[in-house]
């Protein structure tokens, strides 16, 4: 069991069901996807959830679900019951909030106050910050359901911590206490690792969704049974092995294979044969820089992939 400081654990929780000594009250701003199973996964660890948030239809069930008998609070209720304070909001929301709150002079010296945006760092609770609140940035390194499913995918999971020297000790220990595997980002390095993740996960689900568009058309009835042993094995080798995962017509230098692919997907959707175009680029250029591929078929490939195909022609 963790001990957290005496600051952080004396005299706040003022609801019915407050923490156990060593354990922590603690309030999630809002019941979403993220924020509600988070609050009980480490409601699960021992700590008290005093209150949420819910606006929405699905956060109320959420909370109900995930956090049964936890009162559903205005936010500056939640705020003044709680020594951690979770805030699950959306990234562009985050600012506004904050410094609301301090304009209430909701936030209490002492308090823990834990956003969980991958985009913003320390600068954003900076309001909160300047009334004493110790502030902490943890982001989950994976996607959310917002069900039960999610508390069992935690643990093994990875989460950027992102604090002051003196406290990110807390982080460390608020995340394992999850479940899950702390990774310490550095403050100014938040955007780069954001960045990383949208592009491998979001971008991810396009390049599949696209996929099976193209498998449908092709008369394939269950695309998703044809992808996902391809895409899982893609997936894990390219975690493991980075470029060394590659294969295919572009590592081969098959450049009349891609060219047939092009003037195929260019026929059936032209969006979906931009996606192709873009991403086949950057992989021609990454096998030809990694040695993967000889820069004459990369120099071919690049050559084809940078002129659209009836220009070429021409």
């Amino acid at each position: 069991m963790t001990a957290y400081p005496e600051a952080v654990t004396q005299g706040r929780v003022v609801a019915t069901g407050a923490a156990p000594p060593g354990r922590l009250g603690i309030g999630v701003v809002s019941a979403g996807r993220v924020g509600a199973v988070l609050a009980a996964a480490l409601r699960g660890a021992g700590h008290a959830v005093v209150g949420g948030s819910a606006v929405s239809e699905a956060s109320i069930e959420r909370l109900d679900v995930l956090l049964p008998g936890v009162p559903r609070l205005e936010i500056p209720e939640v705020v003044r019951r709680a020594e951690l304070v979770i805030l699950a909001v959306p990234d562009d929301s985050l600012p506004d909030l904050v410094s609301g709150l301090a304009a209430l002079d909701a936030w209490q010296a002492g308090q823990l106050v834990v956003h969980t945006s991958g985009r913003h760092g320390l600068a954003v609770l900076a309001p909160a910050a300047g009334r004493g609140a110790i502030t902490l940035a943890i982001h989950p390194a994976m996607t959310f359901t917002g069900t039960s499913l999610d508390l069992a995918r935690l643990p093994g999971s990875v989460m950027a911590v992102t604090a002051a020297t003196a406290v990110l000790p807390i982080g460390q220990a608020l995340v394992m206490e999850m479940g899950a595997e702390p990774v310490v980002i550095a403050d100014h390095a938040r955007p780069a690792y954001h960045a990383a993740l949208s592009h491998a996960a979001n971008h991810l689900v396009t390049v599949v969704a696209q996929a099976r568009d193209v498998l449908a058309a092709a008369g394939v009835a269950d695309p998703g049974r044809v992808l996902g042993p391809l895409t899982a094995a893609a997936v894990d080798n390219a975690v493991r092995i980075g470029d060394g995962a590659l294969t295919g017509p572009i590592a081969r230098g098959d450049v009349d294979t891609v060219a047939g692919h092009l003037r195929t997907l260019d026929d059936l959707d032209p969006e979906i044969a931009d996606t192709y175009r873009a991403l086949a680029l950057a992989t021609a250029r990454r096998a030809v820089a990694t040695g993967r591929l000889r820069p004459d078929a990369g120099g071919r490939l690049v050559a084809l992939l940078r002129v659209p195909l009836d220009s070429d022609s021409a």
